[in-house]
């Protein structure tokens, strides 16, 4: 069997290496257009940041060690510019010479990837413009800051690899403003108020994010100085574009292969809609677990998860890929982000009934040092109680929370599957009760009524009105508003009514919810927890 793979990133080089494994029989060849093959696109901000000081360390292996390591051919330099799927030939051009040559296959895998995104504006050419997406970029950008006086910084794109980037120019003591067009950052993955949370604490940081703003021109004297968008202009010393990418798919536009924006479609198997071609990678759509619907899943996880199914399918195996929640994972200034699943928003467009809580909770044994707090926002649906998806914010291990989370998922898990798991502790750790068991147990609570709350979003929104506010934190601390110790509370309040709007609000929620279940007890009918407390909420008295 003949096997030729278009590009040699991550997923053409998994493909290659495992059908290798597979059947070493098997002719396999990978065009790269590019020198470089097999390398860590994700850790190039932190090349840039010298967090990764070497960048030899970028490159996982070079053409000579894949194909000695393999026994995979690796041509470089080499671009495809045309497909004959009846003859099952592929044209290509040398980029050295411009010679052309004819690679015949019997199997046929896409795995060009994708190409950053340059908006049709007036400056992107200048010298001290970069974007992110090689290992070249990132040595240029470094070398850029590493020989120049560099002090202010406009990263264009508020998505992972833009607020990466900003953070690793923070860390060099450079000052970065972020920039996107989008009304939030992290979008679509983030609910509204997640989001609003993330900007808070970048600014908080040292990080300035502004959206809903689109850039207009890059103007300078011979190198970029200002970058001009619909609302204001910015001074800059360098510019990374960091506003999207786009598939390398223009070559197979005449090919008639079922595409989305240029993204190429694929089934379960990674097969594409012609015979022996098969599909992965950036320049691929797959599915989402939850809706079946087809997503693009840009990342290298992706890339290489589904990159080792196509193998073993071409090897005659018939593997179906689960699909993909969007997880994702983010390390910025002072906190991480994760997310998975649906968001809220989400989940209702989809059509699904959802519930979600804010819960802010320990995200290690509150005694242990170096203990923070984990804001979780979890999303289940009303009538299934089937677990949606999970946001989670802290500075400290963010992603256990997402990957227990996705198991849960991937499993079909309800609330009460998922609850009482045993899962890891000791205070270095965890809590007794786990960070995730914390959470569901408090959306259950919500479910049940037992927890009758407001939401952020709802309280940003002034839903709030008609409540009178109650500050129940251990220590005063909503100036203006009546303060209660809930120690102190042991029967109706004398100056509220049982049928009193009362919104209770304390540090994180728990002693709301503690107040809020001993008023229920005395008769009262229409209290509400504001969820997150301050800690997530910034509650002022009028």
């Amino acid at each position: 069997m003949k096997v030729l793979v278009l590009g040699g990133v991550a997923a053409g080089t998994k493909v290659a290496a495992k059908l290798k494994r597979a059947d070493r029989s098997a002719e396999v060849t990978i065009l790269n257009k590019g020198e470089s093959i097999s390398y860590a696109g994700c850790g190039l901000p932190y090349y840039v940041g010298h967090v990764i000081e070497e960048k030899e360390q970028l490159i996982v292996n070079t053409p000579q060690s894949f194909s000695e390591l393999t026994g995979v051919e690796v041509l470089t330099g080499i671009k495809a510019v045309q497909v004959d799927p009846i003859q099952k030939k592929v044209r290509a051009i040398n980029q050295h010479d411009q010679s052309e040559s004819e690679y015949a296959y019997d199997k046929l895998v896409i795995a060009v990837g994708a190409s950053p995104i340059l908006p049709p504006i007036a400056g992107c050419d200048f010298k001290n413009v970069f974007v992110m997406r090689t290992p070249e970029d990132a040595i240029a950008l470094r070398n850029y800051i590493d020989e120049s006086e560099i002090k202010r910084a406009v990263v264009v794109g508020a998505g992972y690899i833009g607020l990466e980037i900003a953070e690793n120019l923070k860390q060099l003591g450079i000052r970065p403003f972020v920039l996107d067009m989008a009304d939030q950052v992290l979008s679509p993955g983030l609910d509204p108020e997640m989001a609003a949370y993330v900007e808070n604490k970048l600014i908080e940081n040292g990080v300035p994010v502004v959206t809903g703003v689109s850039v207009t021109a890059i103007e300078g004297e011979g190198k970029a100085e200002r970058v001009v968008t619909s609302k204001k202009t910015y001074k800059a010393d360098l510019v990374v574009l960091s506003a999207g990418i786009r598939p390398n798919t223009d070559f197979l536009n005449d090919l008639g292969l079922e595409m989305v924006k240029g993204t190429i479609l694929t089934n379960e198997y990674g097969q594409t809609s012609l015979p022996d071609i098969y599909a992965v990678g950036d320049c691929a759509m797959v599915h989402h677990a939850l809706t079946g619907k087809a997503v693009w899943s840009p990342m290298g996880s992706t890339a290489n998860i589904v990159g080792r199914i196509v193998a073993q399918n071409l090897n005659g195996a018939r593997i179906a890929h689960p699909g993909v929640l969007s997880t994702a994972v983010c390390k910025l200034p002072g906190i991480n982000v994760g997310r998975t699943g649906l968001s809220e928003t989400q989940a209702l467009q989809e059509g699904w009934d959802p519930i979600s809580v804010i819960a802010v909770v320990d995200d290690k044994a509150h005694y242990y040092a170096g203990a923070d707090t984990f804001v979780i926002k979890m999303i289940a649906d009303r009538t299934s109680q089937r677990l949606l998806g999970l946001q989670v914010i802290g500075a400290g291990a963010v992603d256990k929370i997402v990957d227990i989370a996705v198991t849960g998922i991937m499993l079909k898990g309800t609330l009460s599957s998922l609850s009482n798991l045993d899962l890891a502790y000791a205070p270095p750790f965890s809590t007794a009760i786990h960070p995730f068991e914390q959470a569901l147990n408090i959306l259950e609570n919500k479910l049940n009524q037992t927890f009758e709350t407001m939401a952020p979003l709802a309280y940003a929104q002034g839903q709030a009105e008609e409540y009178q506010i109650l500050d129940v934190c251990l220590q005063p601390s909503i100036a203006g508003a009546p303060y209660l110790n809930l120690t102190e509370i042991h029967g109706p309040l004398a100056d509220y009514p049982l049928d009193s709007k009362l919104l209770l609000v304390c540090n994180k929620g728990k002693r709301a919810y503690l107040l809020q279940n001993r008023l229920k007890s005395f008769g009262y009918t229409a209290t509400r927890v504001l969820e997150g407390g301050l800690a997530f909420n910034d509650v002022e008295i009028d």
